[in-house]
């Protein structure tokens, strides 16, 4: 036995203990492993997890994966190729296919993947398993290891079998997830969840395009339909809360699927939708918002969900955390940072991660939430913007390559994302003037300003979400 691996097997120490070994916490373990760090990575159950989100991973996802050299986990688990979105708004549907690189061929354009979350996280874990350096260890995490003295976290207090146990790095990587224990302490807004998101998985469903992503628009919030196996495919339906139509009056949630979520969706999938609402055994999930903070606690850093979420509804979720290690192979690569013990070093590196992301998690995190707020509309402004958002998409060209390249993770440029949603909501407003009658012109003329300074109240709060340390 290698002495690294003496140190982590009965000595239980490491250069880098990992608490969490989900979507990001496998890959920063992987990585930092196969960069010759000794990596302790720690999961309170090692059994596949059944999910029902993180199971579409997008093209600037898979492109990421790809520089880990974890592409191989995407085989072997039934995953489903994605080529892009059918937007359907009141049964009439546009084709949204990824943006093609400049200068290649159309069958060039880049694809996303889909997949069971639980098939994937096993290979995950079974890649950072396999990796040199790393041993993963089935433990539940209950508390930090501090300095009395400076605050530096030193590693973690857990639960094995019954028993204490300590482990103990230079570097403690916190990703336990959404329902992040430790956030409460070191993260100063915590997350906002207006809905959740209901699924169902829906057997042989007959999609309108397949190896696509579906979003169904209409009165409602909107609906997400996407395959996630040969003969599965997930329903997500958003649900906002205290919706009347949702309420126990009105037959509860499933009330709600069956008499008003269930009417909307697309002919051919309502059968398949209609057995799995029969079948029970429905789940959810809240949909989340929590900006990103700097990492500032020497002797730990805070990741993935635990440290900043986005609503789903763009899957945009694992394409942030594969991105994230991507970059943080560089800024924390024994090049940069020869040893982790060097706190100062390390928070200085967490700076420059926390700006050096935002070209694409500040892109992901805004588009995700104003996206939101267009498909779930809820007063008449909000009505305007998401009538002249589809529409838009029906113009073709860049109108729908700029905008899918941005959800994608494929254009990494905020200004991209301000141009196009000024262009929505511009676009919404000449709808609403030019389909007005000359008598009703001032109203309009009024309701269209309305509409601009609803447009400003969605983009600009999460634009200032973002730039704040």
């Amino acid at each position: 036995m290698h002495e690294s691996e003496t140190r982590r097997v009965l000595h239980h120490e490491a250069d880098v203990v990992v608490v969490g070994a989900g979507i990001i916490g496998c890959a920063i373990a992987a990585t930092m492993g196969s960069q010759g760090r000794s990596v302790l990575l720690l999961e309170k159950s090692l059994k596949e997890p059944d999910r029902i989100v993180g199971e579409l991973l997008q093209p600037g996802g898979v492109s990421a994966l790809k520089k880990l050299g974890l592409q191989d986990c995407l085989e072997e688990i039934d995953s489903i190729r994605v080529k892009g979105y059918e937007v359907i708004y009141y049964g009439e549907g546009v084709h949204i296919p990824y943006p093609k690189r400049e200068g290649e061929k159309d069958s060039a354009r880049p694809e996303g993947r889909s997949f069971h979350h639980g098939r994937f996280i096993q290979r995950l874990r079974e890649a950072a398993r396999n990796t040199p350096n790393v041993t993963v260890v089935e433990t539940k995490v209950t508390d930090l290891v501090r300095n009395g003295l400076t605050g530096q976290i030193l590693g973690v207090e857990s639960e094995t079998k019954g028993q204490r146990d300590y482990y103990f790095g230079h570097l403690t990587i916190i990703a336990d997830g959404y329902a992040s224990k430790f956030r409460k302490e070191f993260i100063k807004h915590q997350p906002v969840a207006r809905s959740k998101f209901y699924g169902l998985e829906l057997i042989d469903a007959d999609l309108p395009r397949p190896l696509h992503g579906h979003v169904v628009l209409g009165e409602g919030a909107p609906v997400l339909l996407y395959q996630i196996g040969t003969h599965e495919t997930r329903a997500l339906v958003d649900v906002p809360d205290n919706l009347p139509s949702a309420s126990v009056a009105n037959g509860g949630v499933k009330g709600h699927l069956r008499k008003a979520v269930l009417p909307g969706l697309p002919k051919p999938v309502q059968s398949s939708f209609e057995a799995a609402l029969d079948n029970g055994g429905f789940r959810s999930m809240p949909n989340s918002f929590l900006p990103p903070s700097t990492n500032k606690t020497p002797g730990m850093i805070m990741l993935g969900d635990a440290m900043n979420m986005r609503h789903p509804l763009t899957g945009g979720g694992m394409t942030v955390a594969f991105n994230d290690v991507v970059l943080l192979s560089e800024l924390l690569s024994p090049e940069s940072v020869p040893h982790l013990d060097d706190t100062k070093l390390v928070l200085r590196q967490m700076s420059t991660f926390h700006w050096r992301r935002k070209s694409l998690t500040s892109v992901i995190n805004i588009l995700a939430q104003a996206l939101y707020a267009l498909f779930a509309a809820n007063d008449p402004q909000l009505k305007a913007l998401q009538v002249g958002c589809f529409r838009y998409f029906q113009k073709g060209g860049q109108c729908i390559d700029g905008p899918v390249g941005l959800l994608a993770g494929i254009i990494r440029q905020p200004f991209t994302l301000f141009y196009h949603f000024f262009a929505v909501a511009l676009y919404s407003i000449w709808i609403m003037v030019s389909s007005a009658r000359l008598t009703r012109m001032p109203l309009a003329l009024l309701g269209s300003l309305a509409v601009f300074w609803k447009a400003c109240d969605v983009l600009f709060p999460f634009i200032i979400s973002e730039v704040r340390v």
